[in-house]
């Protein structure tokens, strides 16, 4: 098989600028509506949107790797990085090295790309990786790179990138091209597009020995923030998460060909996707600082950390509900304690419960902003799937 870099038409990628054109137009407008509602929130909830915002993608995107990091030791991490209150809180370094490249790329997203800043992000994301031979610099190893799944014995390969001594070249090919279709750029692209592209011509390079997924995706942040004039904060790691499977199709699939449309389209549903989930992030801000503000003077401490930790799990909440049990755990008190804090909760209005006995579940009066699915399809039509509607 020829993969697209062994193609005579690489790196000159085609698509259905048509089909993008009402994504492109959408993403614009919610980008302007999003930076409308950050105004409303307090300097102290900007702060803790940007943490959270970062710390989500942070994690999810190490999810989409398979490697599971601890959200508080990221959170803590990013807090002391941009100069706020935290925890002594340990990060492992893993934890600690994507934490900074996070607040890197949020600190300078208008910045450009070079190679000396993808060489900065992949040295933090591999600290502490002894076994690599190739940290903070472009992959020189002879052996092939490959992107396989299955058995060790039969594995099953899904892209062949380019050989090692090819990477300098590419890469200074890739950066020249994201510097030239920027926003200031002589052949400037629009967001979405711009960003799918570099998105799928990063993975197809594939310059580091490792780490070139989470890379790819903060390639595809920076580039959306440079196309809205600054960070965006958009939950796109968050979101790939939960299309994880049709993520790796989809790449694999537009590495076999540089028409890319159906490439695009699928990125630019699922960044408006994304940007919709942050858009709620904020509403629910703005709903948990109201109500903070009510309750905070009536709660006792056990209260106050339970009905935090309840407001840190974002847009699609608490799942399943609060049971007496994670009271428990999060308050560190007794079942009776437990019991009286919770009824005491609903009595002042800040949960709602539902089920009876073992079943019994918490939930907070806050309605939760349920996220649509945004697919494009074939004429170019932005279409939302409300949540429910579709199974996968």
């Amino acid at each position: 098989m020829r993969w697209n870099w062994q193609q005579p038409d690489w790196p000159r990628f085609s698509w259905s600028r048509r089909r993008l054109a009402k994504a492109e137009e959408q993403f614009l407008l919610g980008g302007g509506a999003l930076r409308g509602a950050v105004l409303h929130l307090d300097d102290d909830s900007r702060d803790r949107l940007a943490v959270e915002s970062m710390s989500e993608e942070a994690v999810t995107s190490s999810e989409i790797e398979g490697e599971a990091l601890n959200r508080e030791s990221v959170q803590s991490s990013i807090r002391r990085q941009l100069g706020l209150a935290t925890d002594a809180r340990r990060a492992s370094p893993a934890e600690q090295g994507m934490a900074e490249m996070m607040v890197d790329l949020y600190r300078d997203s208008m910045a450009p790309l070079d190679e000396e800043t993808l060489c900065r992000w992949h040295a933090m994301l591999m600290q502490g990786q002894v076994a690599l031979r190739d940290v903070g610099r472009y992959r020189t190893h002879e052996e092939p790179m490959q992107v396989v799944s299955g058995k060790v014995h039969a594995p099953t390969v899904h892209f062949d990138a380019p050989p090692s001594m090819q990477v300098p070249r590419e890469m200074e090919a890739f950066l020249e091209w994201f510097d030239r279709t920027g926003p200031a750029g002589a052949d400037t692209l629009p967001s979405l597009t711009r960003a799918g592209i570099a998105h799928l011509y990063f993975e197809s390079i594939h310059p580091f020995e490792d780490g070139n997924g989470r890379l790819g995706r903060a390639v595809s942040e920076k580039a959306l923030a440079q196309g809205l004039g600054g960070p965006t904060l958009t939950a796109l790691a968050a979101t790939i998460l939960r299309r994880r499977r049709e993520y790796y199709d989809m790449l694999e699939a537009g590495n076999k060909r540089n028409e890319i449309s159906a490439w695009l389209a699928w990125f630019a549903g699922i960044t408006l996707e994304a940007q919709q989930r942050t858009r709620a992030r904020v509403e629910l801000l703005i709903d948990q600082t109201t109500l903070l503000d009510r309750l905070r003077p009536r709660l006792n401490d056990r209260q106050i950390k339970v009905l935090l930790r309840m407001l840190r799990e974002g847009p699609e909440g608490f799942e399943g509900g609060l049971s007496a049990g994670n009271y428990v755990s999060i308050a560190r008190t007794s079942p009776a304690t437990a019991r009286r804090d919770l009824a005491d909760l609903v009595d002042k209005g800040a949960f709602t419960r539902t089920g009876e006995r073992r079943h019994t579940r918490y939930h907070l009066t806050i309605p939760l902003q349920r996220v649509a699915r945004v697919t494009i399809d074939d004429m170019g039509n932005v279409v939302a799937t409300e949540p429910g509607q579709d199974s996968s």
